[in-house]
């Protein structure tokens, strides 16, 4: 149908005309304006519908009735409501007019049954019709088509009208959902918040607490070790206070001591100097009339009494001041008092030999007389017996040693005889004070010797020192206590005897164990030697006495002498057990030849005078030559050749050269096969 095809074109004008754009605003509520306003006013038609009505086609009166009547049953109250205007949009309208009214009462009746349906299903509708009491104008309708096109418009608007309900109602349930969820959203938020503040309070509680407690028990620890230093420095004072308590005991206790002491010294003191005058009366030459001794003896004798007083009365000068005598004073005014002594006993010592003189010289006047005649004879006899010796010298080896060789070893023994003489009063004291020197002295002697090893090093200058000082009469530190050999008149003959000894006996032992130990002991004995030439002749004298070898001398048996007498004069040792063995006599005799080797060619090197060794390698080329021209005993002179080659004859090479090697020719073509 033409209207059909129409139909679009009429929605389309619909849809652009002011009615068909409805619009929503959310903020009706907000502002209190009615929804549907706009679609609440009558409805009338445009200009433009006069134009369309013209071109539809005229249609039966009865179909626009149908189609009003089958429009009755739409439930839209707008409808009853619709008043369609077409005067002066039609120019034919009042031709119609006749139509029109004949359905007037059809109208009326649709209007009052859409009016009823209305009221009972919108209430919107019902609030229109009391905002306007007044009846709607008539509705002229032209044709069906018309009113079908006025259907569609009504039906257009109830649809965007309904969708603007629902619209409006999801609009309305979403900000509701929004609201509450937002609500929520808050109240959650708020309850966080709530937590995190109530949270962080007790965490700041916490923290203030944990703070406090930190603070107090630092605040405690502070206050105990205030408290443990205050004890610990009232401890210390107590200890210093009782410390210095004890010091002043000490003190004053020391002070007694030493007030008592400086008494006692000044009591000995005064009984020295009384005893030292008494005896120096002796020394005057008025009381010695009766006497046999020089006159120059006893002027020395008086005068050195007379420096012994002035050195007493010196001591005794200083003590006049207030002062006690020291340690020193006492060690001078006893020495002195030893000398005045020892002068005493020599004085008298020298006056009973000159008396033992004039009547040995008279006793030997009568005996001379009596042997004058027996001299001839017996000066014969010599020479008969001298040249029956020289004859069987020259024929074959000797048995013993040279004259000259066995007078050297006798003044020897005789010089370390009168040594061990001049200190018989010193090694027999009796008094404590002496035998104590005498241990002092005999300390101070050894032990530096005792000290010298093959690994000494630096020590042997120390050591040399300290034996120089001893024989110089120099005080020296021995166990912690300062001994001289000038503090007794023969301490200086006892030491230099005791030390040769020592010499010897580390030869014996020592260089025995240890044969490199000879070349260190050997120099310090070197150099002792040539500063202190007494002690060299005693270690030649103790040497030649345990080792007759090293003469060379070898002792004949004679008539009435014991075994073990024997065997002690040839160098064995012989005690209640017996005799040593083979092994150990030939290991010290081995050590001591060692020993005297190394001494003939070794000089201190420290020495400050120039020369040869003091007792150098010629007397070890004599001791090698008399050992070959004697006849060789078994075990001892092959044991002592090799051990004397063995340290000094490379000295010996070097300094006789060709007459060396002859010697060593003649021992190993001659003298070995013997």
């Amino acid at each position: 149908m033409p209207s059909e095809s129409l139909r679009w074109e009429t929605l389309q004008a619909l849809k652009n005309s002011p009615k068909g754009k409805i619009s929503f605003d959310p903020f009706w509520l907000e502002r209190g304006e009615p929804l549907l306003a706009g679609c609440k006013d009558s409805p009338s038609l445009s200009p433009i519908a006069g134009v369309i009505l013209e071109r539809l086609s005229s249609a039966p009166l009865q179909k626009s009735l149908s189609f009003l009547g089958s429009r009755s049953g739409d439930s839209s109250p707008v409808l009853s409501e619709v008043s369609i205007s077409s005067s002066g949009s039609v120019p034919d309208v009042s031709a119609r007019t006749a139509a029109f009214s004949a359905a007037a009462s059809v109208k009326n009746e649709r209007e009052q049954t859409l009016s009823d349906k209305v009221k009972d299903e919108s209430p919107e509708a019902d609030v229109s019709g009391v905002s306007s009491p007044t009846s709607l104008p008539a509705i002229s309708l032209l044709s069906p088509k018309a009113m079908e096109m006025a259907g569609c418009i009504i039906k257009v608007q109830e649809e965007h009208r309904e969708k603007a309900k629902l619209a409006l109602r999801v609009r309305q349930e979403m900000q509701e959902n929004q609201v509450v969820a937002v609500a929520s959203a808050e109240s959650e938020q708020l309850k966080r918040f709530e937590e995190l503040m109530e949270l962080k309070q007790r965490q700041e509680y916490q923290s203030m607490r944990d703070m406090m407690e930190r603070e107090t028990k630092e605040s405690i620890g502070r206050q105990e070790k205030l408290k443990e230093e205050q004890r610990r420095r009232i401890t210390l004072v107590n200890l210093r206070l009782r410390e210095a308590e004890q010091q002043r005991l000490r003190e004053a206790e020391l002070e007694r001591q030493r007030q008592a002491e400086g008494r006692e010294r000044l009591r000995s003191l005064n009984s020295i100097q009384e005893e030292i005058l008494q005896l120096n009366q002796l020394l005057e030459p008025s009381t010695q009339t009766k006497t046999d001794l020089p006159p120059a003896s006893l002027s020395s004798y008086s005068t050195r009494g007379n420096q012994l007083c002035s050195q007493v009365s010196e001591v005794v000068r200083k003590t006049a001041e207030g002062d006690f005598p020291s340690l020193e004073d006492m060690t001078v005014a006893e020495r002195a008092l030893h000398e005045m002594r020892a002068l005493i006993r020599l004085m008298q010592e020298e006056a009973a030999k000159v008396r033992e003189k004039k009547k040995k010289e008279q006793e030997q006047e009568e005996e001379r007389r009596k042997q004058a005649e027996l001299l001839a004879k017996q000066e014969g006899e010599k020479k008969a017996a001298q040249l029956a010796k020289e004859k069987a010298q020259r024929k074959g080896l000797q048995n013993s040693a040279e004259d000259v060789t066995l007078k050297w070893y006798k003044d020897l023994q005789e010089v370390a005889t009168r040594c061990a003489q001049s200190f018989e009063q010193l090694n027999s004291a009796k008094d404590g004070q002496t035998k104590k020197l005498k241990l002092e002295l005999q300390k101070a002697a050894t032990i530096p010797v005792s000290q010298i090893a093959s690994n000494s090093g630096s020590q042997l200058r120390e050591i040399f020192d300290k034996i120089d000082k001893l024989l110089s009469g120099r005080p020296v530190v021995s166990g912690g206590k300062s001994v001289s050999t000038s503090q007794h008149p023969q301490g200086l003959e006892f030491a230099s005897y005791k030390l040769a000894e020592k010499f010897v006996k580390q030869g014996e032992e020592e260089v025995a164990s240890h044969h490199e130990a000879a070349f260190p002991i050997a120099v310090v004995a070197s150099g002792v030697w040539e500063l202190h030439p007494q002690v060299g002749e005693l270690i030649l004298a103790h040497l030649h006495k345990k080792c007759p070898y090293a003469i060379p001398h070898y002792p004949p048996m004679k008539e009435g002498t014991p075994v073990d007498e024997y065997q002690r004069i040839l160098g064995y040792r012989v005690d209640d057990s017996g005799v040593e063995g083979q092994d150990s006599f030939l290991k010290r005799m081995s050590g001591m030849i060692r020993l005297y080797a190394a001494i003939i060619q070794l000089k201190w090197p420290y020495s400050s005078k120039q020369g040869p060794v003091p007792h150098g390698l010629n007397h070890g080329w004599r001791w090698l030559a008399q050992m070959l021209n004697m006849e060789p005993l078994a075990d001892v002179t092959a044991t002592l050749l090799f051990d004397f080659l063995e340290v000094c004859g490379n000295a010996l090479m070097n300094q006789y050269r060709s007459q060396f090697w002859k010697l060593i020719l003649l021992l190993k073509e001659e003298y070995f096969p013997r």
